[in-house]
């Protein structure tokens, strides 16, 4: 039996109809796909099902130095028991095995796991196949003739996982444990996220320190037989052309002189021709890039171009390449698009040019091409709405490399009124080129009249605009990935998901992103204390040492070794300073949660989060100053520039994806509450007939409102409403359940949103999830790598590990993981089921969290009760966090 190994279940599914001309069935063993035709069986991996790790000795944070880790064993062990036990047991009866794992450092790395799994087993011939296209032919050729496994490439791969546990987990428990910072709010280090960090730190650094500069520039409007335009100032300055008038006094007096003049004559006109040459094949840099014009996160988009891969849509979409090989045959592919309805007219259009002579980038090499489509055109019905967007743009790029440049006619013309300089520039299309294909970048046009030196034009209008120079901007996701590109951090294949980390981690936030206090807090004491932990030269040094060894210039063993002695030398200059690094974190992650003057103490309220994960605040007083205010339990907080003008509190946002909300001061929604009347509506369907229990309106302490039983915590039937709007309570009353329709009023158009028992069976209806496919962002592609990482069904989901998802499953985020979750029925989702399980009253029960844990916080009684334990006890019990440290 010929046994084929791929690197995930699509791919497998992928390759078995290729070869198996359409004939392949599918059973399962051990809840594996296994594909089967003749006598051969192919089964798809999900990415690595053997992980490093360090021996169980170590797991314990309290008990183990996290300089003891630097020369610790590394042990191997499954990740996907089922997935190894499938291979293991095929890998028996087979006579032959080939290993069909994606080409590239990653993929020759599970390549060789899957080779070592097989070993174990038997001492079968096991061969490799590349390809760079799951598409027929690719495959085919690559299955006539197979190669062997690289093993040095491999070795690159596996100095990397071992290089990045070492560094990440050695030094993420130093910090989180001199800091005081343990459970979920671990200090994450990385040998490549941290100098990454650092780029994003520094560039906010340079925005804080910038101190702008006044200027003024002037404009006036130049008239020609009713035809206007706008030109522009300028003087001359050592022999160049300014436009920023620097002086306020001299920018005043080029105004008078410009309100003084009637007219202005054209003193030069010069017209040019300019060509605009076509883009460069998409690498995968130039891809992100491209696909973040259009609003995808660097995540996002490769996530989607891995789909579009898998399905044999697109070429392999991590490369560094830009120079199509020598066998792509342009007119080839082209004619594949002629008959497509969405791409049939320009590919004709490019197919009737005289010579087709593709772009060329700067960088060539030989593992893959830039990404470009296959030919294996999808329907647009077979892509959901993201995925189409994300094709068509690699289709379109590459219509581009092989359209014709551009042509510009350019004319720029210089006036003089009264003795002032304007000068104005247009510009029009003549040939549109391979603007006509790709729509993505700009093509606009600007009007100027037909103008001759000596035309004398009316001026019409003079403006003066005072403005100030900007600090730099922040670095987009594209633009960071550039930068790490340039300084040699990471690879194509990782630097998307460095990104995505350090959203994870709570290091950045926003897009473009930016530092929290956390980050500037670990950089700052990275720099004072261990700058080596941030050195981009550092990170670079290993990533060339790696390459290395992919070359067979260098050997695991020394490489490794290498990067210890560097841990050493790094944690020498940590461990004479802990006690000072701890205070200086400490002191700075306050930061982030400090919201402002507490009532009762001279101390600050900050936000605390309860041993059961949910958030509150606390006094930073605490125990002297018991002082607590209750936070939403939907979302994570994030602390805002604005604050309370009567309390001195910042506001807080509740951060919790598509139903993000501004909370606002928390001692404003507490005091809303506590002056508040409970408005009764009608009878309680629970207990109403039996206890006269009645539904009322309630607002809790928290922000949140809802429809609740006046007799609990004996009764606890309650009903979400939403956080925002006036409730208008009206006459009209539902036939089914006796209680009256409730309008919300808030923005232009009232929500009539009707009986709430009603409104809440109608949207539990809505967002009702049966299988994985309902949910927003889950295509037939996912599903099924989440079906082979063990989450087959939405409950799973419900109870999936978001960190461990994101490590085995290739393309998808702890974020995205955390998205999906959200959509889930039973969670709380603003303006929907609101914190169905909070306090339904104002007197003295504590606040209950969905699953049904007290999350610490008290409506009228001592709310800090359940949080004291936290601030008395911070070295708690810790969850093993190593799948999460490594980049």
């Amino acid at each position: 039996m010929e046994l084929i190994i791929t690197e995930k279940n699509n791919a497998a599914r992928r390759i078995a109809e290729i070869l198996s001309d359409g004939s392949a069935s599918t059973s399962q063993r051990n809840g594996v796909n296994v594909y089967r035709w003749g006598d051969t069986r192919c089964v798809g991996l999900s990415g690595h099902v053997v992980g490093v790790d360090f021996p169980e000795e170590y797991s314990d944070w309290r008990d183990v130095e996290p300089v003891e880790l630097i020369d610790a064993d590394i042990v191997k062990s499954p990740t996907q028991e089922n997935i190894v036990r499938t291979l293991r047991e095929l890998a028996r009866e087979a006579d032959e095995a080939v290993i069909a794992t994606d080409y590239d450092r990653e993929g020759e790395l599970i390549g060789k796991e899957a080779y070592e799994l097989i070993r174990e087993e038997t001492d079968v011939p096991v061969k490799r196949v590349r390809f760079s296209s799951i598409t027929d032919r690719e495959v085919r050729e690559a299955f006539a003739e197979p190669d062997d496994i690289d093993f040095d490439l491999a070795a690159a791969g596996e100095a990397r996982q071992i290089i990045d546990l070492v560094w990440g987990a050695a030094l993420t428990r130093f910090l989180s444990l001199t800091a005081r910072q343990l459970g979920n709010d671990f200090i994450s280090v990385g040998r490549v996220q941290s100098p990454t960090l650092k780029i994003m730190v520094d560039r906010e650094r340079e925005i804080q320190a910038f101190d702008p500069d006044d200027y003024w520039e002037l404009f006036a409007d130049l008239s020609k037989t009713g035809e206007s335009f706008e030109a522009q100032y300028f003087y001359d300055d050592d022999g160049s052309e300014a436009e920023r008038v620097w002086d306020e006094g001299d920018a005043n007096a080029a105004h008078e002189a410009l309100q003084a003049a009637d007219s202005a004559e054209i003193t030069t006109v010069r017209r040019r021709t300019r060509t605009d040459a076509p883009p460069a094949p998409f690498n995968t840099t130039a891809f992100i890039s491209a696909a973040g014009s259009l609003g995808y996160s660097a995540q996002r988009a490769m996530s989607i171009a891995e789909e579009l891969y898998t399905t044999g849509y697109i070429t392999y979409p991590r490369t560094d390449n830009t120079v199509y090989p020598e066998d792509l045959d342009p007119e080839d592919l082209l004619d594949e698009f002629t008959a497509t309805r969405e791409f049939g007219d320009d590919a004709e259009s490019l197919l009737a040019a005289d010579e087709i002579e593709p772009t060329e980038g700067d960088d060539e090499t030989t593992d893959h091409p830039p990404i470009h489509p296959t030919g294996e055109v999808p329907g647009r019905g077979d892509l959901s709405e993201d995925e189409w967007e994300v094709y068509e743009l690699v289709v379109r790029r590459f219509f581009a490399t092989v359209a014709d440049p551009a042509t510009w006619a350019h004319l720029r013309v210089v006036a003089e009124a009264n003795g002032c300089q304007l000068k104005a520039t247009g510009k029009r299309l003549l040939e549109a080129g391979y603007h006509e294909v790709y729509p993505y970048s700009s093509a606009s046009e600007s009007f100027l009249p037909d103008l001759e030196e000596g035309d004398r034009l009316d001026v019409t209008e003079v403006r003066m605009e005072a403005k100030q120079t900007q600090p730099p901007r922040r670095y987009g996701q594209s633009r960071l990935i550039r930068k790490m590109e340039e300084l040699g951090l990471g690879t194509k294949a990782t630097r998307h998901n460095t990104i995505e980390k350090l959203y994870d981690r709570g290091y950045i936030e926003g897009d473009p992103p930016r530092p929290t206090a956390l980050a500037d807090a670990v950089v700052a004491a990275a720099e004072e204390f261990a700058d080596r932990v941030v050195s981009e030269e550092m990170t670079a040094q290993l990533e060339r040492d790696m390459s290395a060894i992919a070359d067979g210039e260098a050997d695991l063993e020394a490489v490794t070794e290498e990067s210890r002695e560097m841990l050493e030398r790094v944690f020498e200059e940590l461990r004479d300073s802990r006690e000072e690094i701890g205070d200086h974190l400490q002191e700075s992650l306050k930061a982030d949660r400090l919201l402002g003057p507490c009532p009762e103490s001279d101390h600050d309220l900050l936000i605390r989060q309860s041993r059961q994960g949910s958030y509150f605040v606390g006094c930073d007083g605490f125990p002297d100053c018991r002082y607590t205010l209750p936070l939403p339990s939907t979302g994570e907080p994030l602390v805002l520039e604005d604050a309370c003008e009567d309390h001195g509190l910042n506001h807080v946002k509740m951060l919790a994806g598509r139903d993000t909300f501004v909370h606002g001061c928390p001692q404003c929604a507490a005091d809303e509450a506590d002056e508040s009347d409970d408005e009764v509506i009608g009878a309680c369907p629970d207990c109403g007939a039996d206890e006269d229990g009645e539904l009322a309106i309630k607002h809790l302490r928290s922000g949140s409102r809802l429809v609740g039983c006046t007799r609990y915590p004996d009764c606890d039937y309650s009903l979400p409403l939403p956080r925002r709007g006036d409730i208008e309570v009206t006459e009209e009353y539902c036939e089914e359940h006796d209680l009256p329709e409730l309008v919300v009023h808030s923005g232009d158009d009232p929500w009539e949103l009707g009986c709430p028992i009603c409104n809440y069976r109608e949207y539990e209806a809505r967002n009702a999830v049966e299988d994985l496919e309902d949910l927003d962002g889950v295509g037939p592609a996912t599903a099924e790598k989440l079906d082979a990482a063990g989450v087959g069904a939405p409950a799973d989901l419900r109870e999936a590990d978001p960190d461990r998802l994101a490590t085995e499953i290739q393309g998808v985020s702890a974020g995205q993981v955390r998205d999906w979750q959200e959509q889930l029925p039973g969670e709380s989702v603003e303006d929907a089921t609101d914190e169905r399980s909070e306090d339904a009253a104002s007197e003295d029960s504590s606040v209950t969290d969905s699953d049904g844990t007290d999350d610490g916080r008290s409506e009228e009684t001592d709310d800090g009760e359940a949080d004291e334990e936290i601030l008395d006890d911070i070295v708690t019990e810790v969850e093993e966090v190593e799948a999460g440290e490594t980049d």
